[in-house]
């Protein structure tokens, strides 16, 4: 059965590929949603505006989708607010942000 946890589960395979994290514990994913005819609607951020792997992310994001049941997938990238990592993820790519004053 399609479910936000089902779909959250796979996102959780998809990797950022300089970062080798996943994109949830990234803190990319902002908002998964069930919506009709089995639908998953996600709302979702880029480490950068001009990511060079946008593309590919994308499309392994539609294909994990699929792999939690989907029937199709609707994908609102959004920049607002720009991504900042999480304090644990800070640590995990060295221990210091460049994002943080």
């Amino acid at each position: 059965m399609l479910t936000k946890e089902s779909v959250m589960e796979e996102l959780r395979k998809v990797n950022d590929p300089e970062l080798r994290l996943d994109i949830v514990t990234l803190g990319l994913v902002y908002d998964v949603q069930i919506r009709d005819n089995d639908t998953v609607w996600i709302k979702m951020t880029l480490t950068s505006p001009g990511c060079p792997y946008a593309p590919a992310l994308l499309e392994a994001v539609k294909e994990s989708c699929k792999d939690a049941g989907a029937a199709d997938s609707e994908i609102e990238l959004t920049f607002e607010p720009l991504w900042e990592p999480p304090e644990e993820v800070k640590w995990a790519i060295g221990g210091f942000s460049p994002w943080s004053s």
